[in-house]
């Protein structure tokens, strides 16, 4: 039991670890215009059902649902940095909510533009802190005091993503509980 405990910690910091580099790596070449775009025709569905294989495990502790379109939600876009912008709200919603908390999905066409919104019913974030969510290296906890493992690339690297392919991005608080992070592409 002690050895099994101690390979699920091993496993759980070494793809913490992967993310936190894969994300900087990422954000340095996009602030440093060393990434270009390979952008294709891709349904949002099927990026954010990409996007689910590669969340934190801990998703399991949650109850995750998925709201998809009733229509073809297609837009132009890099595929990989796309399938990366989901995973890093999904595990932002995760690691900012408590085991058994509920995260949704949704998918929808509106006025032009597909939008994409991940939200948690977790504790929301502070009026003070939602100004600066999407700066590099800025955590909402100031300090991890809650033992959340956040270096605050997350939201940064998903600003520079919806920038790169003409989006929108913006974060709300629920009125009951919770967080809404929602992102807009143009639809094709």
């Amino acid at each position: 039991q002690t050895r099994r405990g101690m390979l699920l910690s091993i496993r759980s910091d070494a793809q913490w670890l992967n993310a936190t580099v894969e994300n900087l790596l990422a954000i340095t070449k996009l602030e440093g215009d060393g990434m270009h775009l390979s952008t294709t025709l891709e349904l949002m569905d099927d990026i954010v059902e990409e996007a689910l294989r590669h969340v934190n495990p801990a998703v399991r502790e949650h109850d995750l649902k998925v709201v998809a379109c009733d229509e073809p939600a297609l837009v132009n876009v890099d595929a990989r940095l796309m399938v990366q912008l989901v995973v890093n709200l999904v595990n932002n919603a995760i690691t900012y909510t408590p085991a058994g908390s509920h995260i949704v999905i949704s998918i929808g066409v509106h006025d032009g533009c597909v939008a994409c919104s991940v939200a948690d019913d977790g504790p929301g974030i502070a009026p003070e802190d939602r100004e600066r969510i999407f700066e590099s290296f800025y955590t909402a906890n100031h300090g991890l005091a809650d033992s959340c493992r956040s270096v605050g690339l997350g939201l940064s690297l998903v600003w520079e993503i919806v920038k790169l392919h003409g989006g929108t991005v913006c974060v709300e608080n629920s009125s009951e509980a919770g967080t809404t992070v929602a992102v807009s592409l143009p639809l094709r």
